[in-house]
């Protein structure tokens, strides 16, 4: 890529980093100031992750929830380009790209996300499956889909990890297998979703118990093999025949991160100022999964999708008042709540002063979801096939 002082250069395109593109191309630039704004990822989609889970039961198309990222910034004028970020040099101010180009920038934005760890067990790199991409979300209905063809009576299926990610899966995957299904959530905790409000951990364990998933607290998962996965309880060590082992326990910061000579907490996040730019380097800005940022009141931020897509409008405005000489705004991070889904048609939440769950927590949820989607236009297309959809499939029957 060809020389440019002005280039804001946006690694991920998750949450924080579309997000933080999208502001950026809309807000108002002089003609001689306008800056070129590249946003690379490895995938060609941007994935709507709280909605990953409606993929496996059909309730949602991959269109609605992963849309291309050409479609999403078309017109906006922010360049995409797909690739395997290799390399940052941050005194050069150059972006590696494995087997594509290097990119100088004028700003860079770390939104690269998070991994999940599968080497804290042995056999859970090789047997247990994650659920965090796109990729992910296929891999997983193809082991499905051999498992519903196959003979077995049963499919039995353990989900480690009782947080936000475990319940869901439980509850939607056992709404998809039925009768054939036989559940376990394996937590090491004494109890789910820890940090959850009290309304919707009631709520989680209701469906729960309703499908009939076995919970397994206080747990220690000491290895995965391809058809068993061994549990300690109260140093008692059970070995237990599963088909199927889901892994959503931690994340971890990408290695490209990791190595680079910046600031980081112990879990290898990258320390921000509450402006959201990196200690000693203004010109690098950090957000989401892989920032260590406390807001304007002192409290630390959480890494969720809802504090990404917050820290995006600011990120993109206090890089827009950096080269635009305005003062720069610290994040404030407003807790609007928390949100669940809980098998189909199902759902709980609880934020502004408001407690709900069941089939209107459902509606609320997707009507919620549909708001953040990233753009007007797409907002539009799914809204409408939201709406007409259960017309269409109920004549065509």
């Amino acid at each position: 890529m060809t020389e440019q002082t002005s280039r804001i250069c946006i690694l991920g395109g998750g949450f924080g980093g579309l997000y933080t593109a999208l502001r950026l191309s809309q807000l108002p630039w002089e003609s001689t100031q306008k800056p070129e704004i590249v946003l690379v990822d490895q995938s060609d989609r941007f994935l709507f992750s709280p909605l990953l889970y409606e993929l496996l039961t059909g309730e949602l198309q991959t269109w609605e929830i992963a849309p291309p990222f050409e479609e999403v910034l078309q017109g906006t004028g922010v360049r995409f380009y797909q690739g395997v970020v290799s390399g940052i040099d941050i005194d050069q101010q150059r972006v590696n790209i494995q087997e594509g180009p290097e990119i100088p920038y004028y700003r860079l934005v770390l939104a690269l996300g998070g991994e999940t760890p599968l080497d804290l067990v042995p056999g859970a790199a090789a047997y247990a499956y994650t659920f965090r991409t796109i990729s992910d979300a296929y891999r997983l209905e193809e082991r499905l889909r051999f498992l519903e063809e196959s003979n077995a009576d049963k499919i039995r299926v353990a989900i480690v990890g009782a947080g936000y990610s475990g319940v869901e899966l439980a509850c939607k995957l056992a709404d998809r297998l039925g009768e054939r299904g036989r559940f376990r959530i394996v937590e090491i905790a004494d109890q789910i979703l820890r940090t959850s409000p009290e309304f919707n951990r009631e709520a989680a364990k209701k469906a729960i118990d309703a499908r009939g998933v076995f919970l397994d607290l206080e747990t220690k998962i000491e290895s995965i093999e391809q058809n068993s996965i061994s549990l300690e309880y109260k140093n008692q060590l059970d070995t237990i025949p599963v088909d199927l082992v889901i892994w959503t326990v931690g994340t971890r910061v990408a290695p490209v991160v990791n190595s680079l000579p910046l600031k980081q907490n112990q879990r290898g996040q990258i320390t921000t100022t509450s402006n959201l730019q990196v200690l000693d380097h203004p010109e690098i800005f950090a957000l989401g999964d892989l920032a260590d940022c406390h807001d304007a009141e002192g409290q630390q931020v959480p890494a969720t999708a809802q504090a990404a897509f917050q820290q995006a409008d600011y990120t993109a405005w206090n890089i827009w008042a950096t080269l635009t000489n305005r003062p720069l705004l610290p994040f404030h991070y407003q807790q609007l709540g928390e949100m669940m889904a809980l098998g189909i048609d199902n759902a709980t939440l609880t934020g502004l002063g408001i407690k709900l769950d069941g089939p209107l927590a459902y509606i609320a949820r997707r009507a919620a979801y549909l708001y953040r989607l990233p753009t007007l236009d797409h907002q539009l297309k799914v809204g409408f096939n939201w709406l007409f959809r259960p017309i269409i499939e109920t004549l065509s029957r």
